[in-house]
């Protein structure tokens, strides 16, 4: 028994599947393919067990057009599950805060990137009922921050400028220009920035060469990431141990800025004792251009 033109209008395509097919190739002219078969199913969308789905980030914007949800989302990798879990988000924001959601990728991989670019179509060919058009950003369009000044005017940017382009070439005037700009800002933030940066650093030099500019930044002790750095020194022995970490700590400066080092070079950095001689040179390894460099006043 139908009771309401609201039931009607529903379910006479329960009654004849293929008359919704009908009515949309011939009464809308939408191109929709011909089944082979159509199965009513389970019109109950209820979730009876609770499902835990959380996005990364997500803030309320309120903006002069209007209030928006900015839904940040981390990629490391291609995932097609994505293509049914971010549709899934935003429709649910949506109904939830009855605000317009905007989902924004955030990728440290080009091929990561392209993929999450792809817009998510749901429909047949020729006609989406949903396009979900992700914003992403990547190695490819967030900006190489080398210059200092430039670090200075906007250090959360150049913060994400290390944090996407810390596997690339270009890491090491990164991430010297951050931390010349870090010195700039109140330390509780910079202490934050510092361990957003050391979690992103996935090659070893980079990394490295980040905690050894990072050992100059008397806040930096106060982060706990200080702790673990500690600890290794602690390993390598007291003063002789941190003799050798600053002869390699140089090294490792020329070599993540791709500066030959000769072999004269490395045997007298090696043969120096004085703590105060090696942490000038380390000071003059992150700016050389050249192994040379290191006693250019000397």
């Amino acid at each position: 028994m139908v009771g309401s033109s609201h039931e009607a209008l529903h379910r006479i395509f329960q009654k004849d599947p293929a008359l919704l097919t009908r009515a949309l190739q011939q009464v809308l002219h939408v191109p929709f393919p011909e089944p082979r078969e159509i199965a009513a199913l389970n019109v109950d969308l209820t979730e009876i067990e609770p499902v835990e789905r959380r996005v990364d980030t997500l803030l309320r914007a309120e903006t002069d057009d209007g209030t928006y949800l900015l839904v940040v989302e981390s990629q490391g990798k291609a995932d097609e599950r994505k293509r049914g879990s971010w549709p899934y988000y935003l429709s649910y924001l949506y109904e939830k805060y009855r605000c317009e959601p905007v989902l924004i990728v955030i990728t440290q991989n080009t091929a990561t990137a392209r993929w999450a670019a792809r817009p998510i179509h749901l429909g047949f060919p020729g006609w989406d009922s949903l396009t979900v058009r992700p914003l992403v950003l990547g190695p490819d369009n967030v900006p190489v921050i080398t210059d200092e000044h430039q670090a200075e005017r906007d250090v959360p940017l150049a913060v994400l400028s290390a944090m996407t382009h810390g596997r690339g070439p270009k890491a090491a005037p990164i991430l010297e220009s951050l931390a010349t700009a870090l010195k700039t800002i109140d330390p509780d933030s910079a202490a934050v920035f510092v361990q957003f940066v050391d979690s992103c650093l996935a090659d070893p030099q980079a990394k490295q060469m980040w905690r050894d500019l990072m050992t100059a930044i008397q806040y930096f002790w106060r982060h706990p990431l200080a702790e673990q750095v500690r600890e290794e020194g602690r390993e390598q022995g007291i003063e002789e141990g941190r003799i050798a970490a600053q002869r390699d700590m140089i090294l490792r400066a020329l070599e993540c800025r791709a500066v030959p080092v000769p072999d004269d070079v490395r045997d007298r950095v090696n043969a120096c004792e004085d703590p105060s001689q090696l942490d000038t040179w380390f000071q003059r390894a992150v700016h050389a251009t050249s192994a040379a460099d290191l006693f250019v006043e000397e």
